[in-house]
């Protein structure tokens, strides 16, 4: 199964467009889109959650409309949007049984069946009496894909899901997720490349409503060999360089910073070639300069 995304418009009514054209095939397994805070993501990702309305365009899940069939869409369809609300005196169980009851699974004894290898899968078994206002941030994720995974869903959608967590809850979190793209649509929506390239095989980097680049994350690096270039400088030579360079990044490293420069010739001035990154990438073609 496919989703299979074309010409997707949507422009609010102060005047921003927030999709604008988007055509993208997205198959089974774990899927990165990347843009920065503000590029449309959110608004594609509630437009497949059956959410908002784009202003035209088409949207398929197999040989579902999604923006016609949108009680079939919800039945296969799991999401996680990047506010996640949850009920602070209820506990994990009882608020996870509830929104099952809400997904249709109406048996209550296969209810709490499901209920109890969600908590275990998500590993929130041993806190499942807990009330939800006192998880963790991670808790608090791991508890959204459980709601989210209920009733096993061919196209799961996680937006901005690791912002806020520590590296072993981000890490926990991401075997979950690739545990789970395995056997179905995963759409990861997030701002952070190194989320994208630790678990997604395609992607597409998405900047003011408009697609970038849809494929594999090492095909895009590949494009790059040669044409990255690095150098460390004293920090008030900073605005120099960035006038004089297309400086795709600038890190601290050892208290001073460190560039990365695009160029198809070598720039000279001391800089030696560097290994491209998706992050190379990223930066580059949001600037368009590749």
């Amino acid at each position: 199964m496919e989703l299979t995304i074309k010409n997707l418009f949507k422009t609010y009514k102060n005047g921003v467009k927030a999709l604008d054209n988007v055509s993208l095939t997205i198959p089974r397994g774990m899927y990165g889109l990347l843009g920065p805070n503000g590029a449309g993501k959110s608004t594609l990702m509630r437009t497949l959650a059956t959410l908002q309305e784009p202003d035209s365009g088409s949207v398929t899940l197999g040989d579902i409309d999604v923006l016609k069939q949108k009680d079939e869409v919800r039945r296969r369809l799991g999401y996680l949007p990047q506010e996640f609300g949850v009920y602070p005196r209820i506990s994990a169980q009882d608020m996870l049984s509830h929104l099952a009851l809400l997904k249709g699974i109406t048996n209550s004894r296969e209810r709490k069946e499901i209920v109890s290898a969600m908590l275990q899968r998500c590993n929130l078994y041993d806190v499942r009496k807990k009330a939800l206002t006192g998880f963790s941030g991670g808790m608090r994720q791991r508890f959204g894909i459980a709601q989210a995974l209920l009733g096993n869903p061919q196209l799961l959608i996680v937006d901005e899901p690791t912002a806020g967590l520590d590296p072993g809850e981000r890490n926990r979190f991401y075997n979950l997720l690739a545990e789970v793209g395995e056997q179905v649509i995963v759409i990861l929506s997030t701002h952070i490349v190194e989320d994208v390239m630790d678990l997604c095989t395609n992607m597409a980097i998405i900047h003011e409503g408009k697609v970038l680049y849809e494929g594999e994350p090492q095909a895009a690096i590949s494009k790059l060999s040669g044409r990255i270039w690095q150098r460390s400088i004293e920090k008030v030579e900073l605005a120099h360089y960035e006038q004089t360079f297309r400086v795709v990044s600038n890190k601290l490293v050892g208290g001073r910073p460190f560039l990365h420069v695009y160029g198809e010739q070598p720039p000279g001035d001391g800089f030696l070639p560097s290994q491209a990154d998706l992050e190379d990438v990223f930066f580059t073609k949001i600037r368009n300069w590749d």
